[in-house]
């Protein structure tokens, strides 16, 4: 069962805390107020919380603390939760092809205990809002995107589920097994009926749902267009991965005669409502076509490094005016499933240019926040600690051994180790306490998670 708001007269009061709002002029306060309404944020300052304010349920001294926005996750793949630690030293086509023959015995039940696994790793490294690309379907799987809802929901994150896909096997040339693929006609119904089942497109929703194919080297053209055009029809927003690896330039080059832009241009596939993973191997000419029609990127490094794809020029998109957020991307690719920590290696690797300001501790905290909302659409309701905004808050503490001496707040959390985190808010509910999940038995989700993996493996 989803977890509920809670009432709407009921005020939670932080103060004496230090404040990153990530607003538009990166307003920040040494020693602030947030006060909560229901799920909405009702004030936010320098100093003590106004004196008049009643039913308040509970006051939280943030002396040795920073506040900041929940962390915003625009690309992952929750059912990988269960398949870590395999192909290690592999780039991605060869990881692909080693891992979708796994992935492709997967069922419900072994994506809610993945899901939730997932979710959990988020949640516990203060991020409030994610988006799950799960394109896996297998006949006979049972009801697999309604199974990783639940157990999101049941956890208490804002979700964005996406209802992906995989149309072109190895027999056309794609690299998924023949078995492990639809018929574009299913894909379509599916979506479609996907968006109508669950998209809630309310201010303050938990649960979007976007329609995403796979790649360009697991889905046909026509797939990718009519994709499209049900998007838009639905009014829902449209996600793939795109220009990876270098693999995939190649890929594209002789199966579309184009390069993985070009190539989404063709289809329908650039605007403000389409975001990207990846994005790594982009020159000046796609960057100037994704920042024109406001095309986003979910910016994923750890990943990438794992998979020696390459370093994405994320500062030269900012600069261009594209849209970046950050991603986990699947925990097969990146296993510690942890959103906190993509704050600090985003920052380090895009500095590997020998670029010093390449990020900052600032910007790298926007890209976690603000950008990821904005790469969701939901930039008005999420991303920013301002007055109206939701209430989805991340409490850092920064006073222990491993931040006290750090001169900066915003600098303890995306330079230093990942803080403890004291208290995350989403929607207005505490749904991490001290470090651990208020919804959920975690000992639980770990049991079923490794029971998970091993009925898994022993499927192949």
């Amino acid at each position: 069962m989803a977890v509920q708001p809670p009432p709407a007269d009921q005020r939670i009061v932080i103060e004496n805390v230090a404040i990153a709002t990530v607003d538009a002029n990166d307003t920040e306060y040494a020693r602030g107020h947030v006060v909560i309404l229901g799920n909405r944020i009702e004030s936010v300052g320098n100093g003590p919380a106004p004196q008049w304010l009643d039913n308040v349920v509970r006051r939280i001294n943030g002396e040795g603390h920073l506040i900041t926005p929940g962390l915003v996750n625009t690309h992952h793949h929750f059912y990988q939760w269960i398949t870590r630690g395999l192909a290690q030293d592999s780039i991605l086509f060869d990881w692909l092809v080693a891992l979708y023959p796994i992935w492709s015995r997967i069922d419900d039940r072994l994506v809610h205990a993945a899901s939730q696994g997932s979710a959990a790793a988020l949640l516990k490294s203060g991020c409030t809002t994610a988006s799950d690309h799960h394109y896996v379907f297998p006949q006979g799987g049972g009801d697999i995107l309604g199974a990783s809802i639940e157990a999101v929901g049941e956890l208490g994150m804002r979700f964005t589920a996406l209802r992906g896909s995989m149309s072109r096997g190895k027999s056309d040339g794609g690299l998924p097994p023949d078995f492990a693929v639809e018929k574009t006609e299913d894909i379509l119904i599916a979506s479609e009926a996907a968006v109508d089942r669950w998209h809630d497109s309310s201010f303050g929703s938990m649960l979007h749902v976007a329609i995403a194919p796979c790649s360009p080297f697991s889905v046909t053209t026509d797939l990718m267009r009519e994709a499209a055009e049900l998007a838009r029809r639905k009014g829902v927003r449209l996600h793939t991965h795109g220009s990876e690896a270098a693999e995939e330039e190649q890929f594209c080059k002789e199966l579309f005669g184009m390069g993985p832009t070009d190539y989404f241009e063709s289809v329908g596939w650039l605007g403000e409502d389409v975001w990207m993973a990846h994005c790594v191997h982009m020159n000046d000419s796609d960057i100037a076509k994704f920042a024109e029609t406001g095309t986003g990127v979910a910016h994923c490094p750890s990943s990438n490094a794992r998979l020696a794809a390459g370093i994405a020029r994320v500062p030269d998109m900012l600069t261009a005016g594209v849209p970046v957020g950050l991603g986990v991307d699947g925990t097969a690719s990146n296993e510690s499933g942890e959103l906190g920590t993509e704050l600090r290696n985003a920052l380090l690797i895009n500095r590997l240019h020998g670029r010093p300001d390449a990020l900052t501790a600032r910007s790298a905290l926007r890209l976690g926040t603000m950008g990821g909302a904005r790469v969701l659409g939901r930039q008005n309701e999420i991303g920013s600690i301002e007055v109206g905004k939701l209430a989805d808050l991340a409490l850092w503490k920064i006073d222990g051994i491993m931040h006290s001496s750090i001169a900066d707040p915003v600098a303890a959390l995306t330079m230093g180790a990942l803080p403890p985190l004291a208290t995350l808010f989403v929607n207005g509910n505490a749904v991490v306490e001290k470090g651990n999940l208020t919804t959920v038995n975690e000992d639980q989700i770990a049991l079923a998670c490794a029971r998970a993996a091993k009925e898994l493996a022993s499927r192949v």
